[in-house]
Protein backbone atom coordinates (compact mmCIF):
# COMPACT_ATOMS: atom_id res chain seq x y z
CA UNK A 1 0.00 0.00 0.00
CA UNK A 2 1.02 3.29 -0.40
CA UNK A 3 -0.53 7.12 0.57
CA UNK A 4 -1.31 10.00 -1.94
CA UNK A 5 -1.87 12.88 -0.49
CA UNK A 6 -3.33 15.81 -2.26
CA UNK A 7 -3.11 19.63 -2.00
CA UNK A 8 -5.07 22.17 -3.29
CA UNK A 9 -4.32 26.26 -2.83
CA UNK A 10 -7.08 27.88 -3.08
CA UNK A 11 -7.23 31.68 -2.56
CA UNK A 12 -10.04 33.61 -1.05
CA UNK A 13 -11.35 37.44 -1.58
CA UNK A 14 -13.48 39.32 1.24
CA UNK A 15 -15.77 40.72 -1.30
CA UNK A 16 -15.77 42.10 -4.68
CA UNK A 17 -14.12 45.17 -4.20
CA UNK A 18 -10.35 43.24 -4.19
CA UNK A 19 -10.77 41.29 -7.32
CA UNK A 20 -8.86 42.81 -10.72
CA UNK A 21 -12.08 44.66 -12.51
CA UNK A 22 -11.96 42.59 -15.40
CA UNK A 23 -12.94 39.84 -12.51
CA UNK A 24 -15.27 42.12 -11.05
CA UNK A 25 -16.96 42.94 -14.15
CA UNK A 26 -17.11 38.97 -14.91
CA UNK A 27 -19.31 38.68 -11.56
CA UNK A 28 -21.81 41.45 -12.78
CA UNK A 29 -22.03 39.30 -15.70
CA UNK A 30 -22.77 36.14 -13.73
CA UNK A 31 -25.42 38.01 -11.58
CA UNK A 32 -27.42 39.25 -14.54
CA UNK A 33 -27.34 35.70 -15.66
CA UNK A 34 -28.62 34.71 -11.96
CA UNK A 35 -31.21 36.77 -12.35
CA UNK A 36 -32.62 34.73 -15.53
CA UNK A 37 -32.59 31.48 -13.96
CA UNK A 38 -35.57 28.81 -14.08
CA UNK A 39 -35.53 27.16 -10.61
CA UNK A 40 -39.10 26.82 -9.65
CA UNK A 41 -38.49 23.53 -7.69
CA UNK A 42 -35.10 24.09 -6.03
CA UNK A 43 -35.61 27.77 -5.73
CA UNK A 44 -31.69 27.84 -6.28
CA UNK A 45 -30.89 29.99 -8.59
CA UNK A 46 -27.00 30.36 -10.16
CA UNK A 47 -25.55 32.27 -13.02
CA UNK A 48 -22.34 31.81 -14.18
CA UNK A 49 -20.12 34.04 -16.86
CA UNK A 50 -17.01 33.03 -19.08
CA UNK A 51 -14.33 35.22 -20.09
CA UNK A 52 -12.76 34.15 -23.58
CA UNK A 53 -9.45 34.96 -24.62
CA UNK A 54 -11.09 36.95 -27.01
CA UNK A 55 -12.97 39.27 -24.63
CA UNK A 56 -16.31 37.62 -25.14
CA UNK A 57 -18.36 37.16 -22.51
CA UNK A 58 -20.70 34.00 -22.74
CA UNK A 59 -23.18 34.07 -19.81
CA UNK A 60 -25.64 31.06 -18.76
CA UNK A 61 -27.82 30.23 -15.96
CA UNK A 62 -29.52 27.10 -14.19
CA UNK A 63 -32.55 25.92 -15.96
CA UNK A 64 -34.81 23.74 -14.15
CA UNK A 65 -36.84 20.77 -15.15
CA UNK A 66 -40.24 19.03 -13.62
CA UNK A 67 -37.81 15.80 -14.91
CA UNK A 68 -35.06 16.79 -12.46
CA UNK A 69 -32.22 14.66 -14.24
CA UNK A 70 -33.15 17.33 -17.72
CA UNK A 71 -32.01 20.51 -16.10
CA UNK A 72 -29.18 22.27 -16.82
CA UNK A 73 -26.74 23.97 -14.44
CA UNK A 74 -25.48 27.72 -15.20
CA UNK A 75 -21.63 26.33 -15.78
CA UNK A 76 -22.57 23.79 -18.44
CA UNK A 77 -25.01 26.00 -19.87
CA UNK A 78 -22.64 28.22 -20.32
CA UNK A 79 -19.32 26.56 -21.22
CA UNK A 80 -21.21 24.25 -23.75
CA UNK A 81 -22.43 27.60 -25.53
CA UNK A 82 -19.09 28.98 -26.00
CA UNK A 83 -17.99 25.70 -27.34
CA UNK A 84 -20.79 25.70 -29.48
CA UNK A 85 -20.26 29.21 -30.56
CA UNK A 86 -16.38 30.21 -30.32
CA UNK A 87 -15.04 26.47 -30.73
CA UNK A 88 -11.67 27.88 -30.65
CA UNK A 89 -11.50 30.05 -28.73
CA UNK A 90 -9.64 29.48 -25.09
CA UNK A 91 -12.01 29.94 -21.97
CA UNK A 92 -9.97 32.10 -19.35
CA UNK A 93 -12.02 32.29 -16.65
CA UNK A 94 -15.58 31.59 -15.01
CA UNK A 95 -17.57 33.91 -11.80
CA UNK A 96 -20.45 31.72 -10.53
CA UNK A 97 -22.82 33.62 -8.21
CA UNK A 98 -25.50 31.39 -6.44
CA UNK A 99 -27.76 31.55 -3.92
CA UNK A 100 -31.52 30.50 -2.70
CA UNK A 101 -34.64 32.42 -2.78
CA UNK A 102 -35.79 31.03 0.79
CA UNK A 103 -32.77 32.79 2.54
CA UNK A 104 -29.69 34.58 2.23
CA UNK A 105 -26.24 32.51 0.87
CA UNK A 106 -22.86 34.12 2.02
CA UNK A 107 -20.90 31.09 1.55
CA UNK A 108 -18.94 30.75 -1.54
CA UNK A 109 -20.84 27.83 -3.41
CA UNK A 110 -18.81 25.87 -6.17
CA UNK A 111 -19.72 24.01 -9.47
CA UNK A 112 -21.53 20.77 -8.94
CA UNK A 113 -19.48 17.38 -9.84
CA UNK A 114 -21.08 17.36 -13.44
CA UNK A 115 -20.02 21.14 -14.00
CA UNK A 116 -16.43 20.01 -12.42
CA UNK A 117 -16.53 17.29 -15.05
CA UNK A 118 -17.71 19.29 -18.29
CA UNK A 119 -15.25 22.32 -17.34
CA UNK A 120 -12.48 19.59 -17.00
CA UNK A 121 -12.90 18.55 -20.62
CA UNK A 122 -12.57 22.13 -21.89
CA UNK A 123 -9.50 22.86 -19.74
CA UNK A 124 -8.15 19.86 -20.79
CA UNK A 125 -9.02 20.31 -24.45
CA UNK A 126 -6.99 23.72 -24.55
CA UNK A 127 -4.54 22.44 -22.36
CA UNK A 128 -4.70 25.37 -20.33
CA UNK A 129 -6.42 26.24 -16.65
CA UNK A 130 -9.18 27.93 -16.21
CA UNK A 131 -9.94 30.31 -13.62
CA UNK A 132 -12.67 29.38 -11.67
CA UNK A 133 -14.15 32.41 -9.23
CA UNK A 134 -17.59 31.26 -7.14
CA UNK A 135 -19.71 32.97 -4.31
CA UNK A 136 -22.56 33.11 -2.74
CA UNK A 137 -24.73 36.14 -3.21
CA UNK A 138 -22.69 37.75 -1.57
CA UNK A 139 -19.21 37.79 0.61
CA UNK A 140 -16.45 36.04 0.40
CA UNK A 141 -15.20 34.88 -3.20
CA UNK A 142 -12.96 31.55 -3.69
CA UNK A 143 -10.67 31.62 -6.58
CA UNK A 144 -9.11 28.13 -8.17
CA UNK A 145 -6.24 28.76 -10.57
CA UNK A 146 -7.82 25.19 -12.40
CA UNK A 147 -10.02 23.46 -12.00
CA UNK A 148 -7.84 20.60 -11.61
CA UNK A 149 -7.75 22.10 -7.44
CA UNK A 150 -11.52 21.21 -7.43
CA UNK A 151 -11.54 17.53 -8.95
CA UNK A 152 -7.94 16.77 -8.47
CA UNK A 153 -8.37 12.91 -10.12
CA UNK A 154 -9.85 13.55 -13.10
CA UNK A 155 -11.84 11.59 -15.22
CA UNK A 156 -10.59 12.36 -18.79
CA UNK A 157 -10.04 10.86 -22.42
CA UNK A 158 -7.25 9.28 -21.45
CA UNK A 159 -8.80 6.61 -19.54
CA UNK A 160 -10.99 5.54 -22.64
Amino acid sequence: MREIQINTVLHVYTGLDELPNKVAQLFEKAREARGKAYAPYSNFTVGAAILLDNGEIITGSNQENASFPSGLCAERTAIYYAGAQFPSNLIKAMAIVAGSKNHKTTTPIPPCGACRQAIAEYEIKQNQPIEIYFMGEEGEIVKSNSLKNLLPLVFDKNVL
